[in-house]
């Protein structure tokens, strides 16, 4: 294992939880492994790993990205993400906001409607 694939691997723990990240290891294939080596080593073990800003910072734009580029299947992962990335439902209200003036307001709505659900879900599970 390259030292960016387990930077990458420590930081995913971090950020996802090591429950997520053992149902996601245990879900891979050879089909999809070399993906999945792609993500752990280029998104987490180079863009999150970095220390330029902080993990708060980095999930509020990735889930304004995810939310501005319609990309709406992640962004339940990655407001779960917040509770250890120190993001809170404010941030990510603000994070929205953006959205909506630069991206649109159908996507940072729908966004929002995935967050308050995400939120709920993790207020009843506490």
């Amino acid at each position: 294992m390259s030292d960016r694939q387990s930077k990458g691997m420590a930081v995913r723990r971090t950020v996802l939880g090591d429950a997520h990240v053992d149902r996601a290891e245990a879900a891979k294939t050879p089909f999809d492994a070399p993906f999945q080596d792609l993500i752990t080593e280029g998104a987490w073990g180079t863009v999150w790993a970095s220390d330029a800003i902080s993990l708060r910072e980095r999930s509020m734009l990735t889930l304004a990205l995810l939310a501005a580029t319609g990309n709406f299947d992640e962004i339940p992962m990655h407001i779960r993400a917040c509770a250890r990335t120190g993001a809170s439902p404010q941030d990510v209200a603000e994070a929205f906001q953006h959205v909506a003036i630069y991206a649109g307001v159908p996507r940072a709505n729908h966004a929002l409607k995935l967050a308050k659900q995400t939120f709920a879900e993790m207020e009843a599970e506490a």
